[in-house]
This record gives C-alpha cells, structure tokens and sequence, in this order.
C-alpha cells in the first residue's frame, strides 16, 4: 500500500486561479489513480485545516474518494521532528503521518508545486508547474514513477 501524499493548490488546479477553476486538473490525476490502484492518497494541502474531512472527500469521484486515507498533521502540532526535517514542513509532516500510521516502511511520493516544504533533491517528491497544476502532458510521467515505486 503505497502513499501519495496530495497537495491542492498549483496541483489539482493552478495556483491563484479563479475559484471557478478549483479543481480543473482532478480528472487527470483520478485517471492516473484508477491505473495505479495498489496506491493510497493522503491530503497534505492547506485545505485540510479550514475544510472538514469529509468536504475534502466530495470534491472526488466516490471510487477515489474510497482511497484517501486521511490528512497529515498539522506542522505546529507535530514533536520531535528530526533535525534533518526542520524547515521543510510538508516532508516532516509526510513522516510523522507515517510513523503515526506504524507505516514508515513503505514506498510513498509527494504530489506537490513547493519544492522548499521538502529537502532538496528529495527522491519522493514529484514536482508539479504550479502556475499549471497536473497536465495531461505530466500524466504518463507520474504513472510511470507511481508503477515504478510499486
């Protein structure tokens, strides 16, 4: 059971659009999901501090909905984050979900536009254009890295 950890902005549609536009890239990354079905998803985005659960799971398709396994912690509530993760939020939050989890084993990936919330050069960090989000011609690359962490 692999991990994707998801951010919204600058992925799922692009960062600063209009609202009218949240979402826009959602159906790529679903097809990419639906050939990856081994992968689970967990919500790293800023939208899980001011959006309830389960308001995050209605903006899916309900058999994707089905793979999200939750959110990531909070950065300020987290304790004892490792020296080699401090100051890189997002990757310190990623790890605590799966220690918390007792998952720290598995392979996972980072869907995100801000390379500076994990440490450079992170091999589980897959870089995504914010000023487009995720595009069809990104998509075959992030099947590929998904089949290829299996």
């Amino acid at each position: 059971m692999p991990i994707l950890f998801l951010d919204f902005d600058g992925v799922l549609h692009p960062e600063h659009c209009h609202e009218s536009k949240h979402f826009c890239c959602l159906p790529i990354l679903e097809e990419v999901l639906r050939q990856a079905p081994e992968w689970k998803v967990v919500v790293t985005s800023t939208w899980r501090l001011d959006q309830p659960f389960e308001a995050i799971l209605q903006r899916f398709s309900p058999d994707i909905a089905r793979v999200i396994e939750g959110v990531t912690p909070k950065y300020c509530d987290l304790s004892n984050v490792p020296d080699t993760l401090v100051g890189y939020q997002r990757e310190a939050e990623c790890h605590a979900w799966l220690r918390t989890n007792d998952v720290s084993h598995i392979n996972w990936l980072a869907l995100d536009d801000r390379s500076w919330l994990f440490r450079p050069f992170s091999k589980s960090l897959f870089l995504i254009d914010g000023r487009e989000g995720l595009t069809k011609i990104i998509k075959p690359q992030l099947t590929a890295r998904l089949r290829s962490l299996l």
